[in-house]
């Protein structure tokens, strides 16, 4: 446990020096740089500088203090005051206003630290305004997330705090701390060396409270948020040592498994160890009286698990595969589970996965992973991906996403020889294999959460409806918005004019979509197709071709249409 800590110190201090901790730099700057203003108007020389340095610890003890509660009992604290999710993040912003009013105005500010004062016996000397402002930006702080700071976030969130898990979330929020504390005591310096500042201490203020209300105002309108998105972790290679990793599984509750070891570029079998079970399943779909199955229990058997989503279009393109090794092999002891680990909130629901699963032909037993229960058991990262267990209940073969169904079905037909000598294997199974090879556009999200490619990138409100304009023009893999549209987590709903335009490079579009109404399609300026939604959300084809090639499509959507997430062939 001492490493883990000690490597989530190192990791919290490389997560302060990201850039991803930038919307919050100029505001502890300014804090450092206005306390020691602030003080010099009160006492001499040293007065103010140490009046600066406790202003600038009580900021980073705020934020570590508000960051740390808010990883490990975040969700706790929402769902106990029904809540939405965002609400512990607009309450930093409008404290984050409220404190630069504060600088703004001196009386507001003096009222601010008052209750803070009362808890001291001598005078107010700024540390209480210092600490409120922490607080506010600990709710506001997310530093590039690693494993460390993903681990125990799902502690928080699965409400399995213990005491390595606070360890370990205060050794993060100390670690990141350490250079938000210099840069604080940095401006402290500064304004306390220049003597012409002092005398400007007013004016000063006034600036600091312009800054942090710009820079709530910038945090409210997420304009950070493509930086945040695109600047990877700097401590994910320290995290993600082999130690590291079984100490987080073990704090997370998934168990360690060696599949992470497993080579899925092998064309034979390996031993990648005994294959968990399935863990967390909330129902069976296509067992008798909707059953259970178990590894133990499918002993002697070849099983392939292949997680998968009915909304996931390189899932949909492997079915046929899949499928049709259990229509084949099934008598000779061949079992397929087909674990759907959901995307998107619709894909939660049983009924919609049934009713899928029965549209794409899907006759094998699949089970319902709502939780993420036995995908974090294998250690999952992809949809789709394919584990291959022999008669003895160890997984042989790993595949990620599609294609290389060859080598895949030649495995089947091995371990099924293997367990039983003799045995004689209809043909090999002879179904196209549609995986694309060109290149083509990366995923597209609509949703909020992973919206990477709007142009302009700008969010105008999350889960409120908002007037967008489509840029003056839209590079290749951008996308555009406008008319009304209000931007949830995982889609954007269709208002008033709601239009879409996509820039592509691909030979098949595929959007995600639910609600009901129409899609009014135009590629390249003319007249495309009418697509009609309703019913279960699901996988909707925009346009399909014989070879790839550029185009734009535009996409006029009546109200109520929900868009999730464009895919590419």
């Amino acid at each position: 446990m001492i490493g883990l800590v000690l490597v989530g110190v190192v990791a919290g201090f490389l997560a302060g020096i990201s850039p991803c901790i930038l919307p919050v730099l100029p505001v502890v700057l300014v804090v450092g740089a206005t306390g020691s203003n602030a003080a010099a108007q009160r006492a001499g020389n040293e007065a103010p500088r140490r009046a600066g340095v406790g202003r600038s610890v009580a900021v980073v003890a705020g934020l570590v203090l508000s960051f740390s509660i808010l990883i490990l009992a975040g969700s706790e604290i929402i769902s106990a005051l029904h809540l939405p999710q965002d609400s512990l993040r607009d309450a930093g912003i409008a404290l984050l206003i409220l404190v630069g009013l504060g600088y703004l105005s001196p009386p507001l500010g003096a009222l601010l630290e008052r209750p803070f004062a009362r808890l001291r016996t001598r005078q107010p000397s700024g540390r209480g305004g210092g600490l409120a402002l922490g607080l506010a930006l600990g709710l506001l702080y997310v530093p590039c997330a690693g494993p460390i700071l993903a681990a125990i976030t799902v502690v928080g969130a699965t409400h399995r705090v213990g005491l390595t898990a606070v360890l370990v979330t205060a050794a993060f929020a100390v670690g990141s701390a350490i250079p938000l504390l210099a840069v604080a005591l940095a401006g402290g310096q500064l304004s306390g060396r220049i003597t012409a500042l002092r005398r400007r201490a007013p004016q000063l203020r006034l600036v600091g409270g312009a800054v942090l209300i710009a820079m709530a105002v910038a945090i409210a309108f997420n304009a950070f948020q493509g930086l945040e998105r695109d600047v990877p972790s700097y401590s994910t290679a320290l995290q993600g040592s082999a130690t590291v990793r079984s100490q987080l599984n073990a704090l997370t509750g998934v168990q360690a498994t060696s599949l992470t070891k497993c080579d899925p570029n092998a064309t034979g079998l390996v031993d990648c160890g005994p294959a968990p079970n399935f863990k967390g399943i909330t129902a069976w779909l296509n067992t008798p009286g909707g059953k259970p199955l178990t590894i133990s229990e499918l002993r002697g058997k070849v099983v392939l698990v292949d997680f998968w989503t009915y909304s996931c279009i390189n899932c949909q393109r492997t079915l046929p595969h899949v499928e049709a090794w259990y229509r084949d092999y099934a008598k000779d002891g061949f079992v397929v589970v087909g674990v759907h680990t959901p995307e998107f909130a619709f894909e939660h629901i049983v009924s919609n996965v049934r009713t899928e699963a029965a549209a794409f032909g899907v006759r094998y037993p699949v089970a319902i992973d709502d939780g993420y229960d036995t995908w974090n058991a294998y250690d999952n990262e992809y949809w789709p991906a394919d584990y291959l267990i022999d008669a003895q209940g160890l997984v042989g073969h790993v595949h990620f996403g599609e294609g290389d169904y060859s080598t895949t079905e030649q495995l089947i037909r091995e371990l099924l020889t293997d367990a039983h000598p003799g045995l004689r294997l209809p043909p090999a199974t002879d179904v196209p294999d549609l995986t694309p090879t060109g290149e083509m556009n990366p995923e597209t999200y609509v949703g909020y959460e992973r919206l990477q490619y709007l142009v302009p990138s700008v969010i105008v409100a999350e889960n409120a409806p908002a007037v967008y304009q489509f840029p003056s023009t839209l590079p290749l893999g951008g996308l555009g918005l406008s008319g009304t549209w209000t931007e949830h987590a995982q889609e954007a709903t269709a208002g008033t004019g709601a239009e879409m335009e996509l820039s592509f490079l691909a030979k098949d579009v595929y959007l995600v979509l639910g609600g009901s109404g129409t899609i009014q399609e135009s590629l390249n300026g003319r007249p495309y197709k009418t697509i009609k939604v309703g019913g279960v959300p699901g996988l909707y084809t925009l346009y399909q071709a014989s070879a790839t090639s550029t185009g734009t499509l535009l996409l006029t959507v009546s109200p109520g249409v929900q868009a999730y997430d464009f895919t590419f062939g």
